[in-house]
């Protein structure tokens, strides 16, 4: 199983930015799917997940801003940021939880990690 992301950079305060993570060596279809950071300083915090049916869920700290979505078709998982704030600055991870059908907000439930990409926030 491997998870690449892609699309961080640096954006001032009010900016976008849409993140990618492309899955393969598994059905990606078949497990829920979810995004996490990693601020500075701070603990590994949820951002959002995706059931298999699209159904998504939100970190109260991201609700309104930030959207996940994914593309089963071509194996690939977004999430668009918007009005970003400089506390969104951190590492975001995507993630997969195989046999696990609904979204779900819980590392412990997450079994494959991609290395992250690098969003900044000024």
């Amino acid at each position: 199983v491997q998870l690449v992301e892609s699309g961080g950079g640096s954006v001032q305060a009010g900016g976008s930015l849409r993140l990618s993570c492309a899955a393969s060596g598994y059905r990606y279809a078949s497990h829920c799917m979810g995004w996490f950071r990693q601020g500075p300083g701070k603990e590994r915090e949820a951002v959002a997940s995706i059931s298999t049916d699209g159904k998504p869920t939100y970190a109260d700290s991201v609700k309104g801003r930030f959207t996940i979505s994914k593309d089963s078709a071509k194996n690939t998982l977004f999430l668009q940021m918007n009005r970003l704030k400089p506390e969104d600055t951190a590492m975001y991870y995507c993630a997969a939880a195989l046999g696990m059908r609904w979204a779900t907000l819980l590392s412990a439930d997450y079994h494959y990690w991609g290395q992250g990409t690098q969003v900044t926030v000024s």
